[in-house]
């Protein structure tokens, strides 16, 4: 080992004319050196290697954040859109509601004050039947009746207590009550006042120029409406006549008695409505 290391300096030595001679120790100094570089490049490029490979790794990381990042950057947006239009909707509807509950609040003052002139109607209703059944009493065994149906008086009068038979001349027990109603009517200018004529289903014969149940319950319905006009001073603007003929019975039987019930005369009575057709107009 010395032999060649004695041979190695030597040539190295011819080698080299300006070299100096290097002792073994201090070439050992220089193997050792070398050696040690050696081993700290062979580190280093380990490390470069790790280096590299963490770089990759990282490289990937990021473009699967950035992959992820520019995904919700989507749901982000698409989410936003929804949440605008959301937020648009949702203002409309409010909008909405704040509509209907400023209709609904108007619409509840008009139902109230409908069911107040309504509950005045049948008040006054009420007070009127109330009058009539007081000023006709007597005649009420007579074949009088007063009664309510839908928010009307109706006075229901039979034939014989107001005509002969077959006739359309008022009699004087007929007037008399027709007077009292008058009485009543005239104090209470705010009634209106329908007067209809009403037969039973046997048809007329020899009665002159009346030639059927049609004309019998139209000249009995004008007689009524004349003695009111005439004799009892009613304003006719408040006063309709109509005859029914034999179409309305009240009683659907056979018998002489429901015949007796349909021959009839029905007076009409409506408090004037106009503040409450007003209401329900607007």
């Amino acid at each position: 080992m010395k032999i060649r290391f004695i041979l190695f300096a030597a040539t190295v030595c011819l080698a080299v004319s300006s070299c100096v001679v290097m002792s073994p120790k201090k070439y050992k100094a220089l193997v050792a050196e070398r050696d040690s570089l050696s081993m700290r490049s062979n580190a280093m490029q380990d490390t470069v290697a790790m280096l590299r490979a963490d770089t990759m790794r990282l490289h990937r990381e990021l473009r699967e954040l950035q992959g992820n990042y520019e995904g919700l950057k989507g749901t982000y947006g698409s989410l936003n859109d929804k949440y605008t239009a959301l937020n648009s909707n949702f203002n409309a509807s409010s909008s909405r509601v704040n509509e209907l509950s400023s209709d609904l609040k108007k619409r509840e003052a008009r139902l109230k004050e409908v069911e107040d002139a309504l509950h005045k109607r049948d008040e006054a209703t009420n007070a009127l039947k109330d009058k009539l059944q007081k000023a006709l009493l007597g005649f009420q065994q007579n074949g009088l009746s007063v009664d309510i149906k839908n928010g009307k008086v109706y006075v229901s009068l039979t034939d014989k207590l107001l005509f002969p038979s077959g006739s359309i001349v008022i009699d004087a027990r007929g007037k008399q009550a027709l007077e009292q109603l008058a009485i009543v009517l005239n104090k209470e200018t705010d009634i209106n006042i329908a007067v209809e004529g009403h037969t039973d289903d046997k048809k007329v014969i020899n009665l002159g120029q009346i030639k059927d149940n049609w004309d019998l319950s139209v000249l009995r319905s004008t007689s009524v409406c004349r003695y009111l006009t005439e004799v009892e001073k009613i304003d006719p603007k408040r006063l309709t006549a109509t005859g029914k003929s034999q179409y309305q019975p009240i009683d659907p039987g056979n018998t002489a008695d429901a015949r007796t019930h349909n021959r009839r005369i029905e007076i009409i009575l409506s408090p004037k409505l106009d503040e409450l057709y007003n209401l329900i107009k607007q």
